[in-house]
């Protein structure tokens, strides 16, 4: 049955308290969520983003209290990020989301529905400065609903693909947390050696192919032109049959312009335009010490380029850059402790590539 979002649940939008007034945000007050708190985010269930404001922050705002079980959706930079509020909260502008009728729609099956309609929700969406999804084109905005048992049905199948996801982020947050600790502890118990990145790593830079060589087919090598490519995983949107730089399998992949960092292994070859860099070890025992010094390296950058507009890195850069690494002996007593842990997250990412697109699969076929 088809119907408009505002038939089986009320369209909310948020608020944002003054930021000039300290006072109107506070640690563990009412929980506040931004579109920001969803990028990267790959839990169906929100309870708290980075900053809670507090009771004055709250009736000084337009934002409202959106009871549990409400489902989250990004309206504006960007579109579609989707959640489901784990406890009572509140959002910014950024959000029009919606409390569901349960008598009409389960949560979840509605949180799968809003996921599955991404790009439609983008079409709708209207603005010269940005795009922005209005709270009206949300009230107007048709989608297909069953009935409560095939919803359930639906919900069933692809929960414990959601959920495998899940553990697999969760494994690999741990993971990487441990790794993390080996790479301080080595740091700051070695004898270290200053070093270019240059000397350490082959660094390769990004170049666009000719527009005219697009394609959203499949034809030819994926593209990843830029960081929006590999944010919260590798997902190409187009693809060319003229790539002017290839990465390998095995490679770390990065942003290089405006979205810099979120570092990533490629586990096939791509070609990558310029908003794209690549680095790979020049001795394959140094793998893992180069996934934390690139680390070490964009958050550097960051905070040298804080108050820019605009952030630009160039081959020159990251060459230059500088660190300083312990003998080889330890690196080679780091890869052998960190490697069998890196390889196990890389290869629960490989697993969560498959699972999403297999979701993404159910979402189009049941939804």
């Amino acid at each position: 049955m088809k119907v408009k979002i505002s038939e089986i649940g009320e369209v909310i939008g948020g608020g944002t308290p003054s930021t000039k007034k300290a006072e109107y945000y506070k640690k563990r007050g009412i929980s506040w969520i931004t579109p920001k708190d969803l990028s990267g985010y790959t839990k169906m269930y929100i309870s708290h983003g980075a900053r809670d404001i507090s009771e004055s922050g709250f009736k000084n705002s337009s934002t409202r209290i959106l009871p549990k079980d409400t489902v989250l959706i990004s309206s504006r930079a960007p579109i579609g990020y989707c959640a489901i509020a784990a406890n009572d909260l509140t959002t910014n502008q950024g959000f029009k989301s919606i409390i569901p009728n349960k008598n009409k729609v389960l949560p979840k099956y509605l949180y799968y529905l809003m996921l599955s309609n991404k790009d439609n929700l983008e079409q709708i969406a209207s603005g010269s400065t940005f795009k922005e999804v209005s709270g009206n084109a949300m009230k107007n905005f048709v989608v297909e609903i069953p009935n409560l048992e095939k919803q359930r049905e639906v919900v069933n199948i692809i929960d414990p693909i959601s959920k495998k996801i899940e553990l697999n982020n969760q494994i690999n947050d741990n993971l990487l947390k441990l790794a993390r600790e080996q790479y301080k502890k080595i740091i700051a118990s070695s004898v270290l050696v200053e070093t270019k990145l240059k000397d350490f790593a082959i660094i390769i830079m990004g170049q666009s192919p000719n527009s005219k060589t697009y394609n959203e087919k499949g034809i030819g090598i994926p593209l990843l032109n830029g960081a929006a490519d590999f944010r919260d995983g590798i997902h190409p949107k187009k693809w060319t049959t003229d790539p002017k730089r290839i990465v390998n399998k095995g490679a770390y992949i990065f942003g290089v312009r405006a979205t810099v960092g979120l570092t990533t292994k490629v586990y096939d070859n791509y070609a990558i335009g310029r908003g794209t860099g690549s680095a790979v070890a020049k001795d394959v025992t140094n793998d893992e010490f180069l996934y934390f010094v690139l680390e070490d390296m964009f958050k550097y950058f960051a905070n040298t380029a804080s108050g820019s507009v605009y952030i630009n890195i160039s081959k020159n850069d990251f060459e230059e850059y500088t660190f300083y690494k312990p003998q080889d002996k330890e690196l080679e007593l780091f890869h052998k402790i960190i490697n069998p842990i890196m390889k196990k997250i890389y290869t629960n990412k490989e697993e969560n590539l498959i699972l999403t697109q297999i979701k993404k699969s159910l979402l189009n076929y049941f939804l």
